[in-house]
């Protein structure tokens, strides 16, 4: 059976890159690198790893380009 839908090869990639930064952020390391924005409030914290998005967004687009080169 081969299915060409490129929605279903994205939603596969997009499966495994979710579960990859679920895991990935369980580490320490990637929770305090420079560049994460922090808010901290009475009863609300807020946390987006600007740096962690950059370093996996360099990560896919060199996957992707290496892929899809013709």
């Amino acid at each position: 059976m081969k299915i060409e839908s490129p929605f279903f090869s994205i939603g596969v990639f997009l499966i495994i890159a979710g579960i990859l930064v679920i895991l990935f952020t369980k580490f320490s390391l990637l929770q305090k690198m420079p560049g994460s924005l922090v808010i901290k409030k009475e009863h609300f914290v807020f946390f987006f790893p600007v740096t962690l998005c950059i370093i996996i967004s360099i990560v896919i687009t060199f996957i992707l380009n290496l892929v899809l080169r013709k």
